[in-house]
């Protein structure tokens, strides 16, 4: 099965701590890397996670804190130092554009390769990004400025090619693509032979929300239903419900209604508040509600897999 993986570069707030860094994750899929949000350190982490900057070539920032967004600059020098040429595509809000290209003149004056910021509509769900494999597409999230989630998508895959079968009917190269799409095979004495004794199903495709800084929103469930993984922020425990609602946060509890109601495969919980020194109080939280949830942490790989 072709790579579907996330790696946790930071998993804390705002108020740094000896314990995490701010948020940044990086999704694997198919050899490429794809960022999400890049919170201070992000180069460093990417080092550690023995993560290839050549590969990466899109990154995507959730909303203008800078928790998820302060090494952003950081991240873009260190790429041009290492002599990289290709384009790098930025995605946020359009309100990042200006201070970006402003931190740019001033600090990657000789950066050797091309930004292209894309401003996305923070209001709408939209697909911002496809390639043969994969699309990604945005999730309106309420905070205390505009930001957004993002849903990935694995395409479906053609199904794969009975090895045994083609070399039984000696089924010219020329045809096994078509037989990929569907088609039937008309041996050389005009049997027409069916389609499915050439295949077998490919993997299910694979699904990630990634749900950022946010004030639990029930409605958010049928957006993101039946994902394989939900990332979901869990600043809070219950017992600070109020300051989840006065800072448009989640409680671990919230997050985890979401996952039950949304039925996804797994919940992975993050954006811990410094106040928690045992995270073990906000995962107990949420598993009383979605027994299938996990704590994000520092170097973390998660393999995305299709739900049972």
């Amino acid at each position: 099965m072709e790579p579907f993986r996330l790696s946790i570069l930071g998993c804390g707030s705002a108020l740094p701590t000896m314990h995490h860094l701010p948020t940044c994750q990086v999704v694997d899929c198919r050899g490429k890397l794809f960022m999400i949000d890049c919170g201070e350190g992000a180069q460093l982490q990417m080092r550690r996670a023995g993560l290839s900057f050549a590969k990466l070539g899109h990154i995507f920032i959730s909303h203008m804190h800078g928790d998820h967004c302060f090494g952003l600059i950081g991240l873009l020098s260190t790429i041009g130092l290492l002599g990289r040429t290709a384009k790098m595509h930025v995605y946020a809000d359009k309100g990042l554009e200006k201070i970006l290209l402003q931190m740019m003149s001033t600090f990657c004056r000789d950066l050797g390769y091309e930004v292209e910021f894309h401003a996305i509509d923070t209001t709408k769900q939209a697909v911002i990004y496809e390639d043969r494999s994969l699309t990604i597409e945005t999730l309106p999230l309420e905070h205390r400025l505009p930001c957004s989630g993002f849903i990935f998508r694995e395409k479906p895959s053609l199904p794969h090619i009975r090895r045994d079968m083609i070399d039984c009917f000696e089924v010219p190269v020329s045809q096994i693509q078509n037989i990929k799409n569907g088609q039937d095979f008309i041996a050389s004495d005009g049997t027409v032979i069916p389609n499915e004794r050439f295949v077998f199903p490919a993997e299910q495709p694979r699904s990630y929300a990634y749900v950022s800084d946010t004030k639990y929103m029930p409605q958010l469930a049928e957006a993101i239903k039946g994902v394989d993984l939900l990332y979901h922020e869990a600043t809070y425990a219950d017992d600070n419900l109020a300051m989840a609602e006065k800072y448009c946060h989640s409680t671990a509890r919230q997050a985890a209604l979401t996952a039950r109601d949304a039925e996804v495969g797994k919940l992975l919980i993050g954006h811990y508040s410094s106040r928690y020194t045992d995270e073990n109080v906000l995962l107990n939280e949420a598993k009383a509600v979605f027994e299938n949830t996990v704590l994000a942490d520092e170097l973390n790989v998660i393999d995305i897999e299709h739900k049972k």
